[in-house]
C-alpha cells in the first residue's frame, strides 16, 4: 500500500512545474540542513564534518538517488556507524529526493 502511495507521489514530482519542484529543493534543503549537516556535506563542495559521511552530491555514484525513496520511508538503518536511524513521510521524502538530485555531480 504505502508503496503505491510512494509512487504516487514521485509520480506527481515528476510532473509538477518549475516553481514547485523549487519549492521542494528548498524544503530538501532545510531538511539536510537540520537533520543531516552536522556529519554530511549537503552542498555541492566542502568535506563532510564526519570523514565517514559521504557527500550527498556523490550519492548518486552509488545509488540511483530515485530508488532511495524506499529506504526513507521504510527508515534508513544503514549507512555510516554513528548515522541515527530516519523515517520520513511521503512530503518530506520527495522534497529531500528533489534536494539530492538537485546536488548531484
Amino acid at each position: 500500500m504505502w508503496r503505491s502511495v510512494l509512487f504516487a507521489g514521485l509520480l506527481a514530482l515528476s510532473l509538477q512545474p518549475a516553481s514547485a519542484q523549487e519549492g521542494r529543493i528548498q524544503r530538501g534543503q532545510t531538511f539536510a540542513q537540520v537533520h543531516c549537516a552536522q556529519c554530511h556535506a549537503i552542498g555541492r563542495f566542502g568535506d563532510s564534518p564526519l570523514a565517514e559521511a559521504p557527500p550527498f552530491r556523490e550519492l548518486g555514484k552509488k545509488y540511483p538517488v530515485e530508488t532511495l525513496a524506499e529506504a526513507f520511508a521504510e527508515g534508513i538503518t544503514t549507512g555510516h556507524p554513528t548515522m541515527p536511524e530516519f523515517q520520513l513521510d511521503v512530503a518530506q521524502i520527495n522534497d529531500l529526493l528533489a534536494y539530492l538530485q538537485s546536488v548531484q555531480r
